[in-house]
C-alpha cells in the first residue's frame, strides 16, 4: 500500500512535505503483467485513425508495447509486434504486399494474423514458415478506426457497438488524435470532473475566474451497466436543463454540445463527440475522438479537424499560463499523479468512484471474471447514457435553497429514468 503524504496543518510546514510517495502504481501501470494493463487489454482499443494507413506501416506504441499497423494491399488491417521475429529488425520499415506485410531486412512475409507467408532465401523444403509466426493481434475497423484487442485469445469479446455509435439521422466522423505527455488515469478522471467547468474553463487572463456560480450546477454521479455518470442540474428560467456525461469503462467519455441557449435546443440531445484516453505507456497518453454529426451539417465541416481550445501545448507558454486549459491542468499535475499527496474534497465524488470501478473491474480480472463493461451478449447496440434533457415549466421554488433542491430532484429522477429504461431516452433523442 502506498504511504500517504503527511497532512500538514501548519504554515510555512513545506519541509515535511519533501519526501515524495510512490504512484499508485495498480491503477496507473499499463505494462503486460501489470494489474491495471491486464485489465486495459480485455477491452477493444483505438491505435490509429484507418486513414492513416497508406502504402507505409505506422509504428504505434500501446500500454507500453511496440507495435506496427499496416493495410495490405487486399485491405486486411493487421497489428504485429513491431520487431521481426527473424532477425529482430522494425517491421515501420517493413514493405506492405498485396497480403500481409514485408520485412525489409531478409523478405519475410507476415500475413495480418501473424502467419508466416513466405522466407525467401530459405531451401525449398524449410518448414520453418508452418512452425514459426510473428507476434500479432487481432484488428476491428469501424467508423475510420483501427481497433486492437491486446488480452488473452481466450477472452476476447465481441467488439462493443455502442447506441451513439448508430444514432438515426447522424454519422460518426473521426475528429482528431493527439498525445499527452500525462498519465492515462489523470487524463481519463478529468471527465467526471464536473466542477473543473466552472474554474479552469471560465478563467479570464486579467478577470480571474468569470463564471456566475450562483447558478453553478448540482452534481449528482450514479452508476450505469457501463460504468457512470455525472448529472448535473442547472436552472434556466422556468426550465431545468439536465445534463448527464458517460465515463464508458474502461476509458471512454461522451459529451453533448456546451452552450446556455436553451431556448433553441432539442429537448433531448445525445453526445456530440465519443474519445478514448488510450494508455501509450506510463506517462503518455493518446486521446482519440469521434464526432457525432447530423446527416444535413454541411460536409466541409464536418471533415475540419479542429483541436479544441486548450487540449494541447500549441499556444505560447505565457498564454497558456494566463489561460490554461485541460492540457496544462493534467499535465500539471506530474507524468503520474500521485494520490497519496491529494487531499479529496466534496467535489471529488466522480473522482473517487472513477476509481472504485477500475479497481473492481481490475480485482475481477484477476479472479478470472469479465470487467464491467465487458458485453458478451449484446443483440442490439449497448444503451449510454449521455445527454442534454431540457425539463420546461417547472418554475422556480420560492428561495434560492429549495430551487436547489428542486433542480436535483429533477435531474435525479430524469437520470434515474434513463438509466432504468434507456429506451426511453434513445426515443427522445432521436
Amino acid at each position: 500500500m502506498t504511504t500517504r503524504a503527511p497532512f500538514l496543518t501548519n504554515t510555512y510546514s513545506a519541509y515535511h512535505h519533501r519526501d515524495i510517495p510512490r504512484e499508485e502504481d495498480v491503477l496507473t501501470h499499463v505494462g503486460p503483467g501489470t494489474p491495471c494493463g491486464e485489465y486495459l487489454r480485455r477491452f477493444w482499443n483505438p491505435v490509429v485513425f484507418e486513414d492513416e494507413l497508406g502504402e507505409l506501416p505506422v509504428r504505434v506504441r500501446v500500454m507500453g508495447e511496440d507495435l506496427v499497423v499496416f493495410k495490405d494491399r487486399q485491405g486486411q488491417v493487421g497489428v504485429l509486434q513491431l520487431h521481426c521475429s527473424h532477425r529482430g529488425t522494425s517491421l515501420e520499415f517493413g514493405v506492405v504486399s498485396e497480403r500481409g506485410l514485408r520485412c525489409c531486412y531478409h523478405g519475410w512475409l507476415f500475413d495480418v494474423d501473424g502467419r508466416i507467408l513466405d522466407t525467401p532465401g530459405e531451401p525449398a523444403r524449410s518448414t520453418l514458415k508452418d512452425r514459426l509466426c510473428q507476434g500479432a493481434y487481432p484488428t476491428h475497423v469501424y467508423h475510420g478506426i483501427v481497433f486492437v484487442y491486446m488480452g488473452p485469445p481466450d477472452k476476447q469479446p465481441p467488439f462493443p457497438v455502442f447506441d451513439t455509435y448508430v444514432m438515426p439521422g447522424y454519422r460518426a466522423r473521426v475528429s482528431v488524435r493527439h498525445e499527452m505527455p500525462a498519465n492515462w488515469l489523470q487524463v481519463k478522471e478529468n471527465c467526471m470532473d464536473p466542477a473543473h467547468l466552472d474554474f479552469l474553463h471560465t478563467i479570464d487572463g486579467s478577470q480571474g475566474f468569470t463564471a456566475d456560480l450562483r447558478n453553478r450546477a448540482d452534481w449528482e454521479y450514479m452508476e450505469t451497466p457501463v460504468g457512470m455518470v455525472f448529472v448535473a442540474s442547472r436552472r434556466v428560467g422556468d426550465a431545468v436543463w439536465v445534463r448527464m456525461t458517460d465515463f464508458i469503462a474502461p476509458n471512454i467519455h461522451q459529451w453533448s454540445a456546451t452552450g446556455d441557449d436553451v431556448q433553441r435546443r432539442r429537448p433531448v440531445a445525445r453526445p456530440w463527440m465519443t474519445q478514448w484516453s488510450v494508455p501509450v505507456d506510463d506517462t503518455h497518453t493518446m486521446n482519440f475522438r469521434v464526432r457525432h454529426v447530423k446527416d444535413d451539417y454541411p460536409i466541409e465541416v464536418d471533415t475540419e479537424q479542429v483541436m479544441e481550445f486548450g487540449q494541447d501545448d500549441g499556444r505560447p507558454y505565457e498564454e497558456r499560463q494566463r489561460v490554461p486549459g485541460d492540457y496544462d491542468a493534467q499535465v500539471g499535475q506530474r507524468p503520474i499523479a500521485l494520490h497519496a499527496m491529494e487531499h479529496l474534497a466534496t467535489t471529488d465524488r466522480g473522482i473517487i468512484m472513477v476509481r472504485r470501478i477500475l479497481r473492481e473491474g481490475i480485482e475481477a480480472v484477476q479472479q478470472g471474471h469479465d470487467p464491467k463493461g465487458i458485453i458478451r451478449d449484446a443483440v442490439e447496440p449497448i444503451p449510454t447514457y449521455g445527454n442534454d434533457t431540457i425539463v420546461r415549466d417547472i418554475p422556480p421554488a420560492p428561495t434560492p435553497e429549495e430551487d436547489k433542491r428542486l433542480q436535483m430532484e429533477v435531474g435525479r429522477k430524469v437520470a434515474t429514468e434513463y438509466i432504468s429504461d434507456p429506451k426511453v431516452l434513445a426515443e427522445r433523442g432521436t
